[in-house]
């Protein structure tokens, strides 16, 4: 089951998912990323060191770094 959150503002859920980029440089990072559906990138935890916090302007899911 993927990792959920649901918006306080618009009462939507969102769930976790993450991919391994390159970027320009040749550097591999794995982003993180809230989408509407669960999809073949979902994830099923929160990764450690991270929080999910909410913007006060749309109600959108992120994650920070704690």
């Amino acid at each position: 089951m993927a990792y959920s959150t649901k918006s306080k503002k618009s009462g939507k859920t969102y769930y976790l998912h993450s991919k391994n980029v390159v970027l320009k440089g040749g550097h591999k990072q794995t982003i993180y990323y809230f989408a509407s559906k669960a999809g073949a990138n979902a994830i099923n935890a929160l990764p450690t060191a991270y929080m999910v916090v909410e913007n006060d302007r749309t109600g959108l899911p992120i994650l920070k770094k704690k």
